[in-house]
């Protein structure tokens, strides 16, 4: 009987059309294969249909199980959004923020914020995580973050569990050591000059994590983990590389960076997103949080300078 579908059942039904196997969905769950086998029969039983094909070894759905995925999508879908609101209702009023930040997001103007959070929720516990790629929605996932400021072309971790808002946009320069042969080179650079050269790309540490390719001009990659590192690498003259204008601003003015003029190589701009569970409702702290981190104004472009890059790395 219908009545007695449980969501566990759903969520093992979801897993092994994602994962493609039975396996799979058990190292998904974190649950032993036998028990994935056994909450697909009950649903089997439960629904008086067969989900799967008997006759191969992959996980291939019936028509019945391709009818009936959409529904467990939406009802696993709408419980989430059941259980985060209860927390929301849990805990409203409580003065406490636990957010992650992309590296890449303004430093000083973060500071900024949370000063005037602090003189307006004086009570309020503050938990802040700094992340790159996808790891800031990883622990929005693991609920260790109620929210995650990240960019906009970093793929979502879970798009059926999470929701994006728009927050605010930063200008990128492409940059490298007065020392480096790309300083030398006659302005604008081609692309394919670029690729002559080792870039210095910051990628997500995290070994599951999907990876991105954008703004990367070749194969001559070192990889990093941490931004401040891609800086130091850079003044050092290891490579060249994309940085925000707001972190090397200083590096910039005083000649330890210059700025290089691409050539038919557009870039956007750094758009910044707050990541979010779906049906999460913020408490007053973190929507003042959210508001005061997206005013436009306090993210810096210099007059007479276009936006040049979006998010560059893997």
């Amino acid at each position: 009987m219908l009545d007695n579908v449980t969501i566990n059942q759903l969520r093992a039904f979801v897993a092994v059309c994602d994962q493609g196997s039975f396996s799979g969905a058990a190292r998904k769950l974190r649950r032993a294969q036998s028990a994935i086998s056994h909450a697909i029969k009950a649903l089997e039983s439960a629904f008086d249909v067969e989900l799967f094909e008997r006759n191969t070894r992959k996980a291939q759905l019936t028509a019945a199980g391709h009818s009936l995925l959409p529904d467990a999508r939406a009802v696993i879908s709408r419980t989430e959004e059941m259980k985060n609101r209860a927390s929301s209702i849990a805990r409203a009023g409580a003065p406490q923020v636990s957010v992650a930040i992309d590296a890449y997001f303004p430093r000083a103007h973060l500071i900024d914020c949370l000063r005037t959070l602090q003189a307006e929720f004086r009570t309020a516990v503050i938990d802040l995580r700094i992340t790159t790629m996808q790891g800031g929605e990883n622990l929005v996932l693991e609920r260790v973050c109620a929210l995650a400021v990240t960019i906009a072309n970093v793929p979502e971790v879970n798009p059926d569990a999470m929701e994006r808002h728009w927050l605010c946009e930063a200008e990128m320069v492409t940059v490298c050591a007065p020392s480096h042969p790309l300083a030398a080179t006659p302005k604008p650079i081609p692309m394919d000059e670029f690729g002559r050269h080792v870039q210095i790309v910051v990628t997500d540490n995290q070994p599951e994590a999907e990876k991105t390719q954008q703004g990367v001009a070749g194969k001559r990659q070192w990889l990093v983990n941490d931004l401040g590192a891609k800086r130091d690498l850079l003044k050092a003259g290891l490579g060249w590389g994309h940085l925000p204008r707001h972190l090397v601003g200083t590096d910039l003015a005083s000649g330890q960076l210059v700025e290089l003029e691409r050539r038919a190589w557009h870039l956007g701009s750094l758009t910044f997103m707050i990541s979010q569970r779906r049906g999460y409702d913020l408490s007053p702290c973190e929507s003042r949080l959210v508001e005061l981190l997206g005013k436009a104004q306090c993210i810096p472009k210099e007059d007479g300078r276009s936006a040049v890059s979006g998010r560059i790395e893997t």
